[in-house]
């Protein structure tokens, strides 16, 4: 009974969060166990004590701190130094320039959100399709779970109980590849197409743009930097980077202003107190997983099928895909992982950072396809462009995306070689 209550809910389109909630109490009062009962509250809130889950709101601030800043247009005219002149040039600053806001927001959504606004109009006004303005801007949103610091890999750590900032390494080279794939796609429309051909700063333009760029690259470095040479813990690493950016905004662009930071606390608070909630009902719908042995019962399956490990990340793609469709990526990872990740590391011997990487990368793909689609819909009311004209130029970053995935599922070490 409790598989239907918890499908049910989902097809209703209840909060995610309450579906885990509200399925763990159906089944705690289905199975007459008062002790658990008695140890609900905190279940749920031990769900939360754990040190890395405050880098989940302060990379949010960090993200906020910056579009107020004006730090996102300084990193579009550093991009638009190294790739502008070329033919198709702001396709390649739209590519870049989402690798940086990649290194600092870490959250797909609000990265297609402030990249659609700022790079669509651009490319629509120097002679480019719109639908493809549109789609390449969401495409690069894809760079965001996977190039550090990435929301859904602080989740999948504290849920993996594996180290955040191995978590970060582990997508630095499968990120790189993700965006050298999309520059190819985008060289090969533009042969198709026939792009507008781009213009170069000139000496003393590139100079300033890059001297403005600089004080705002602090922050992916004091990022990346602080967790790669063991300085500080990924959340060290986020509040000092929201310190940085606070500064940088306020003293340096004087864009920033002090009186602006308490709507910014505001929104930063209720975006991840939503996420939080996620986790804390997860923690408690793990007794569900646990008490129906569901991983158990699930390898037993699947080890019938295959002993490879590369045909069940192959069936586990199908699965995500399918997930990601119908699921927000965040919600899906707290759903997913307890279930799947025991199964990947136990009966496969996959290493947990290869199965994070490859389970994150192929979730936020359900942000770009129907039915729910969040991603491309903020696409789609950031750009004004309808969401069936970007999904049709969206499809050869798609196809690039799922190659990368196929790499990523058969040779473990691109996953793990940094760490």
């Amino acid at each position: 009974m409790t598989p239907l209550i918890f499908a049910f809910k989902l097809l209703i389109a209840v909060p995610v969060a309450l579906v885990l909630a509200l399925t763990a109490i159906w089944y705690i009062w289905e199975s007459g166990n008062t002790v658990l009962y008695d140890s609900f509250a905190q279940k749920m809130f031990s769900g939360l004590e754990n040190y890395g889950l405050l880098a989940i709101p302060l990379f949010m601030l960090t993200g906020e701190m910056m579009n107020e800043g004006g730090m996102t247009r300084r990193l579009i005219n550093a991009a638009r130094v190294f790739v502008g002149g070329f033919r198709g040039g702001l396709a390649y600053i739209n590519l870049l320039a989402n690798m940086f806001m990649a290194a600092i927001i870490g959250s797909a959504t609000a990265q297609i959100a402030v990249m659609a606004r700022a790079m669509t109009p651009e490319m629509e006004k120097e002679g480019y399709d719109t639908g493809f303005a549109a789609a390449t801007t969401a495409a690069g949103g894809l760079l965001a779970p996977v190039i550090p610091p990435s929301m859904m890999f602080v989740i999948y750590g504290v849920l993996a109980q594996v180290p955040i900032g191995d978590m970060f390494l582990a997508g630095i080279l499968p990120g790189l590849m993700l965006a050298v794939a999309f520059g190819a796609v985008i060289f090969c429309i533009g042969l198709a197409t026939s792009f507008p051909k781009g213009t170069w700063f000139t000496r003393r333009e590139a100079f300033q743009a890059l001297i403005y760029c600089l004080p705002a690259a602090l922050i992916p470095l004091a990022i990346i930097g602080g967790i790669l040479f063991g300085i500080a813990t990924p959340t060290e690493s986020a509040a000092i980077a929201s310190l940085i950016a606070f500064l940088i905004g306020w003293l340096i662009y004087g864009e920033l202003k002090p009186r602006a930071l308490f709507a910014m606390f505001q929104r930063t608070a209720v975006n991840a107190s939503m996420i939080i909630f996620m986790i804390a009902a997860a923690n408690v719908f793990g007794w569900v997983i646990i008490y129906e042995a569901l991983p158990q019962k699930l390898a037993a399956l699947i080890t019938s099928i295959t002993s490879d490990p590369f045909l069940f990340l192959l069936i586990v793609n199908l699965i995500l895909l399918f997930v990601g469709m119908l699921i927000d990526g965040i919600a899906a990872v707290i759903l997913i992982s307890p279930i799947l990740l025991p199964i990947a590391t136990n009966d496969y011997d996959i290493s947990p950072y290869q199965f994070g990487v490859v389970m994150c990368l192929n979730l936020v793909l359900g942000l770009l396809t129907p039915p729910v689609g969040v991603g491309l819909y903020i696409a789609s009311s950031m750009s004004g462009v309808t969401p069936g004209r970007i999904l049709k130029s969206l499809w050869p970053f798609l196809l690039a995306v799922t190659v990368i995935l196929l790499l990523l599922s058969r040779f473990p070490w691109l996953s793990t070689a940094l760490i």
